[in-house]
C-alpha cells in the first residue's frame, strides 16, 4: 500500500462565501475585463469587474425578492452561456444552492433532480427546455414555485422585480454563509442507477480554486483568455470556470462543439481545458486532413517525430539529429496544428477521462503542453494534477496542495482532502458506502510512484472477469482503439465470457476522406462500409496493434464494427462523452451475442 501527501501552504476562511471575488475584484479593479461576449457578428463585448457585480447584484436581489431563502436551491437547466455564470455567482450571493442540470437532460432526469433537490426556483435558456420540463407531470415538482427563461427575459425579471430593495440586503445575506454552507448540487451523470446528488461546499469549491491556481500559475494569470465550452453542468467546466474568475482570467462561453477549431481561430484563448476526446478529434482530424490531401506520410513522420522529442525530454534531451528534424517539423505541420487552437495557446488542461501517453507526448512534442489532472464531481474535479513543474505524460499529475492519495489493498484509488464532498443529498447509506476511514473510494484502479505521480490503471466497477477467470481493465483497450482516426467509440466485453471482444463505432467525420483515398463511391451507406474489406483490415490493424499492450489473454479476439455511432442524444454517451455501459449492453445485446456465436 502507497500513500503519499502535498501539504497546503493556505487556510480555508470560515466565512469563504465564492461570491466574494465578485465584488472585491468590482472594488479593487472595477474596470478590469473579466468576460468576453460575442456580439454576434465575429467580435466581442467586454465586460468589466464593475458591470459584472451590477449584474450579480441585480440578480441576487431578485431571488431575495423571489422569496429565496438561505439555503435554498435554485436549478440552472441551460448549455454554456455567460447568464450560466451570472447567475451561478447571483444565487451564492443570496445564500442559496445552485443545482445544476445538463441542458440535454430528459424530462425523467430532470425531474428526479427537482424532486430529490427540492429545487425552489428552475432558471432555463429556451423553449426547448420548457418543453422537456412541461413533460412532467402536473404536481409533481410541489417545490418547485417558479419558472424562468434566459432567452424570455430572466435576467432582466429579475433585476426588476428586486429593484426597489438596497444592494446591502445581498451583502447581508452574504454574511450568512460560510465554508461549510452548501453551494452547489451536482447529480452524478448515472452510468447506472439512478444519479445522486453530490452536495460541495463553499468550502470545497475555495479549496479547489485555490490549489487550481497555485499548481498552473504559469498560465491561469489576469490577463489571459479561455474558452469554455465544456458543459457548466459538469464539476470540471465550473471548477475551472471559478478558478479562472477568481484569477481574473478573461472567460469567453461557447456551446457549440462542432466549429471549435474556427472559435479557437477566432477567439485566440492562451489556455484550454477539454475532455480527451476533443485532444483526439484534433489529431485524428489533422492526420485525416494530411492523408486525404496526400501529405499523411508527412504527418505521420511529424508525429512520430514529436512523441519521439517529447519523450526525450524525460532522459537527457534531444539530440542534435532529432533537434534538426523537430526544427523542419515545425515550420511544416506543428506550427499549423497551434494556428489551429488559436495561435497563441500555449497549453491546455484535460480531466474527465484518460488522455494516454502517446497523446500527451504529441501535444508537448508539438508546443502545446496538456496538462492531464484526474478528479470527480465528489472531488469538486482536480484532485491531482501535472503542473509545469511536476509533469509526468501518461499520469494524471501528484495531488495538488492539501491533499493525499492512496492505494488500498485491493488497488483502489483513496482520497483525501478538503476538495472532497461531506456526503451524497439525503442519502447517508451511500455516503457511507462512499468513504472508509475517512478516505474517499473513488472506484478507480490505480498506481502511486515514487515521487508521488498518480497514473489510473481501470475502472473497480467495470473490471472484467472472464470464463477462464482473467480480469481484464477494458480502459487501455479502448483508449486506445479511439486514437485511430477511423474509430469513433469502443466498448470492450467479455464478462463471463471464454474471451474477450469489443463493439466499435466509426468517426461519421473521417469517412468522407476514407471514401476518396480509397476509391470508395461518396454514397455508398454506413452498413456497406462495415462490411469493406479494406476498411475491416484498417480496423483489424488497429486492433492488433492494441493487443501487443496487454497479454494473450487480455487481448481482444473478435469485434463488431457497428452501422451507428454512438452520442450523448442517442442515449449511449453521458455529458462528458463517458459510456453508459448498461446501455449500450442492453441496446447491443444481440451484437454482442454475435460475438460470442
Amino acid at each position: 500500500m502507497r500513500e503519499f501527501e502535498v501539504p497546503a501552504s493556505y487556510t480555508i476562511p470560515e466565512d469563504a462565501n465564492n461570491s466574494d471575488n465578485v465584488f472585491r475584484h468590482a472594488e479593487q479593479s472595477p474596470n478590469a475585463v473579466l468576460f468576453n461576449l460575442s456580439d454576434g457578428n465575429g467580435g466581442w463585448r467586454n465586460v468589466t469587474a464593475a458591470e459584472f457585480a451590477k449584474t450579480v447584484t441585480g440578480i441576487a436581489k431578485g431571488l431575495i425578492a423571489s422569496g429565496i431563502e438561505l439555503g435554498d436551491r435554485v436549478a440552472i437547466m441551460a448549455p454554456t452561456r455567460y447568464e450560466w455564470v451570472a447567475f451561478d455567482f447571483a444565487i451564492w450571493a443570496a445564500g442559496g444552492c445552485t443545482v445544476a442540470i445538463y441542458d440535454s437532460s430528459a424530462a425523467e432526469q430532470a425531474k428526479w433532480i427537482l424532486q430529490d433537490s427540492a429545487t425552489k426556483l428552475l432558471v432555463l435558456d429556451n423553449d426547448k427546455h420548457r418543453a422537456t420540463i412541461d413533460e412532467i407531470e402536473a404536481g409533481s415538482l410541489p417545490d418547485l414555485k417558479e419558472t424562468l427563461q434566459i432567452d424570455k427575459g430572466a435576467v432582466d425579471q429579475l433585476i426588476e422585480r428586486g429593484a426597489d430593495l438596497d444592494d446591502q440586503v445581498v451583502h447581508d445575506r452574504r454574511k450568512q454563509v460560510n465554508a461549510a454552507s452548501p453551494a452547489t448540487l451536482i447529480y452524478t451523470s448515472g452510468t447506472t442507477g439512478r444519479p445522486k446528488g453530490v452536495m460541495l461546499s463553499h468550502a470545497n469549491l475555495w479549496a479547489e480554486s485555490k490549489s487550481d491556481r497555485l499548481a498552473l500559475r504559469k498560465y491561469i494569470q489576469e490577463g489571459k483568455k479561455t474558452l469554455m465550452f465544456l458543459p457548466l453542468a459538469h464539476v470540471f467546466a465550473r471548477a475551472v470556470t471559478l478558478t479562472s474568475f477568481d484569477a481574473k482570467v478573461i472567460l469567453a462561453f461557447t456551446a457549440d462543439w462542432t466549429t471549435l477549431v474556427e472559435q479557437f481561430g477566432s477567439y485566440h484563448p492562451h489556455f484550454i481545458l477539454a475532455v480527451p476526446r476533443v485532444f483526439e478529434k484534433v489529431f485524428n482530424g489533422a492526420k485525416q486532413k494530411a492523408h486525404d490531401g496526400g501529405k499523411g506520410k508527412i504527418f505521420d513522420a511529424a508525429a512520430d517525430t514529436a512523441i519521439e522529442w517529447s519523450e526525450s525530454l524525460d532522459n537527457g534531451g534531444p539530440g542534435l539529429v532529432l533537434k534538426l528534424k523537430h526544427g523542419v517539423f515545425d515550420k511544416l505541420v506543428y506550427s499549423k496544428l497551434r494556428v489551429a487552437l488559436g495561435g497563441q495557446c500555449q497549453a491546455a488542461v484535460s480531466g474527465g477521462g484518460p488522455l494516454g501517453a502517446r497523446l500527451g507526448h504529441f501535444f508537448r512534442g508539438v508546443g502545446v503542453t496538456v496538462y492531464e489532472g484526474y478528479g470527480l464531481t465528489e472531488s469538486t474535479a482536480a484532485v491531482t494534477v501535472n503542473t509545469p513543474e511536476n509533469l509526468r505524460v501518461g499520469s494524471v499529475g501528484k495531488p495538488i496542495e492539501g491533499h493525499s492519495v492512496k492505494i488500498a489493498e485491493d488497488g483502489e484509488l483513496l482520497l483525501r482532502g478538503s476538495v472532497i464532498f461531506d456526503g451524497y443529498w439525503g442519502n447517508a447509506e451511500a455516503t457511507e458506502d462512499a468513504f472508509a476511514d475517512g478516505w474517499f473510494k473513488t472506484g478507480d484502479l490505480g498506481a502511486i510512484d515514487a515521487d508521488g505521480f498518480v497514473t489510473i490503471t481501470g475502472r473497480k466497477k467495470e473490471i472484467i472477469v472472464t470464463a477462464g477467470g482473467k480480469n481484464v481493465s477494458p480502459a487501455l483497450l479502448e483508449d486506445s482503439l479511439r486514437a485511430h482516426p477511423l474509430i469513433s467509440q469502443v466498448m470492450v466485453v467479455g464478462d463471463g465470457q471464454p474471451f474477450v471482444g469489443a463493439l466499435i463505432t466509426l468517426d461519421p467525420e473521417a469517412l468522407p476522406g476514407w471514401k476518396e483515398r480509397n476509391g470508395v463511391s461518396a454514397d455508398t451507406s454506413i452498413e456497406q462500409l462495415i462490411e469493406n474489406p479494406a476498411i475491416v483490415a484498417e480496423i483489424d490493424a488497429a486492433v492488433a496493434d492494441t493487443n501487443k499492450k496487454v497479454s494473450h489473454a487480455e487481448a481482444i479476439k473478435k469485434i463488431r464494427i457497428l452501422a451507428v455511432d454512438w452520442t450523448q442524444e442517442t442515449g449511449e454517451l453521458t455529458p462528458k462523452m463517458s459510456l453508459k455501459r448498461a446501455v449500450v449492453m442492453k441496446q447491443y445485446a444481440s451484437e454482442v451475442e454475435k460475438i460470442y456465436s
